[in-house]
């Protein structure tokens, strides 16, 4: 059957992927940006890749129409003040293009919608259903609350408050109830309901057997890793407060942190269907989903995360805009070395970031970082997904990677922390010579201010860090 995915560079995207094609499905895979878009070569010959954006109706054309079943996974979680717009706008286009194919169906994982007032998140979730329900193909509507998996938002949010904070003085929305469900569960359904009749033109809540307070949740968690944590909550925190709150004690995005924030005043608790049933599904509980989780960070098997997406950093993000280094106008710092070991030097720096650092003077990149979270930035939390593997459109720090070829042995980042201007941090080895170099483009005025006031901890940082590279 030919299957349309959208959204396959996304956190579910990435997972449900694999599962289609081992099904024997042939994917048409709709991405905003080819270049963040790295499939497996298995997969050559049973996917398709084409460049869409829903809010480009011309680019729909693209669309083929031979398509029988498709599965709408694109969210934006509040990467504009008007997110809401632009999901009904794409979820319309979507509309429209699907009503000139073939499709039968169309399958959309939304968010559990059981109160009257809804937070503009989840309200916007519930307009794209509506706006989907009205093309002329069935729609079946899968609609989860908290994710819980290796890289997921809900996962790395609860990990970060739990391991930072033995004692928490919380909001007091750590009272309100919720159902996470497993992210295995989550591919299982979706892909359950693949072409399945039943559930045609139906909408089902999926969850673990648990209800749960996030204080609960978190409590939990601690109990899984081993650890004692005492909360408390109080009625004080204001809503921007909270968001302030996770925004600098998680590795959240402070947009992300506000629309969480909205929807965690709000109980999501899962209305009761016949779904496991028709699927044959025993959902596991919030404990055994956390020890999944952890299995896959052990094993260093991540295979999607919620921080590689465009909204941990720009959402008008696109690599090929980036991926040319300008030469005019622009400061760099370049600086070369003789590689001693090749293969250790390429491994060191496929390796930089996350937990393993900068290699030099880490205090000053953390606290780079920080002052980079207070000025509303991505600052360091973000880390990177895999401790070895990088591939061009990954979350690196505050960096975004644009290339990364080990072959080639070249690694092009570009930053997305806050700044007077744009930069680029490249490795390149050629001839048993590493040439490090760090390009600057000033906005302005207050641009060249900032790269004269920061040269002499330059020559101080790359320094090292090229050194420690070929040692």
């Amino acid at each position: 059957m030919k299957v349309l995915l959208t959204g396959a560079t996304g956190y579910i995207g990435k997972r449900i992927l694999p599962v289609l094609v081992d099904m024997g499905h042939h994917v048409v895979c709709c991405v905003r940006d080819k270049n963040r878009f790295h499939p497996r070569k298995t997969f050559e010959g049973k996917i398709d890749i084409i460049e869409v954006d829903l809010t480009k109706e011309e680019t729909l054309s693209r669309i083929p129409e031979d398509i029988e079943c498709a599965y709408y996974l694109v969210h934006s979680m509040s990467t504009t003040k008007n997110f809401d717009a632009l999901e009904k706008e794409s979820a319309i286009n979507f509309r429209n293009a699907l009503d000139k194919t073939n499709a039968k169906q169309v399958i959309y994982l939304g968010g559990i919608v059981n109160s009257e007032t809804l937070s503009k998140h989840l309200n916007s979730r519930k307009n794209v259903e509506l706006e989907l329900a009205k093309g002329k193909y069935a729609l079946s509507t899968i609609r989860a609350g908290i994710i819980i998996g290796s890289g997921s938002a809900s996962f790395e949010i609860i990990r970060d408050l739990v391991e930072k904070l033995p004692v928490m003085v919380a909001p007091k929305w750590l009272k309100t109830k919720c159902q996470p469900i497993g992210i295995s569960d989550v591919i299982k359904v979706l892909t359950g309901v693949l072409n399945l009749k039943e559930t045609f033109d139906q909408s089902y809540d999926i969850a673990s057997d648990e209800v749960l307070t996030y204080k609960e949740m978190l409590l939990e968690f601690a109990s899984v890793r081993g650890l004692k944590r005492y909360i408390w909550t109080v009625p004080v925190m204001t809503p921007k407060l909270s968001s302030y709150w996770l925004y600098f004690i998680t590795s959240t995005s402070y947009k992300l942190a506000v629309s969480l924030v909205d929807s965690m005043k709000i109980e999501v608790v899962a209305h009761p269907n016949n779904l496991n049933e028709l699927l044959h599904i025993k959902p596991l509980s919030y404990r055994e989903s956390i020890k999944q989780a952890f299995k896959k960070i052990e094993q260093n098997e991540i295979v999607s995360s919620w921080k590689d997406a465009t909204i941990s950093g720009r959402s008008d993000f696109k690599i090929s805009e980036h991926i040319n280094v300008p030469e005019f106008g622009c400061f760099k710092d370049i600086r070369k070395r003789k590689v001693k070991n090749l293969n250790a030097c390429i491994e060191k720096i496929w390796s930089i970031g996350g937990e393993t650092g900068w290699y030099y003077a880490n205090w000053l990149w953390k606290l780079r970082g920080y002052l980079d979270k207070l000025s509303g930035g991505v600052g360091l939390r973000r880390g990177r997904t895999n401790k070895t593997a990088i591939e061009s459109g990954d979350a690196l720090d505050f960096w975004r990677v644009l290339y990364a070829d080990k072959t080639e042995t070249r690694l092009l980042l570009y930053a997305e922390m806050k700044l007077p201007g744009e930069a680029w941090l490249e490795f390149k080895i050629e001839d048993n010579q590493l040439t490090q170099t760090a390009t600057f483009r000033p906005k302005g005025l207050w641009g060249r201010i900032y790269w004269y006031s920061v040269l002499p901890l330059h020559g101080f940082i790359f320094r090292g860090m090229i050194n420690h590279l070929v040692k």
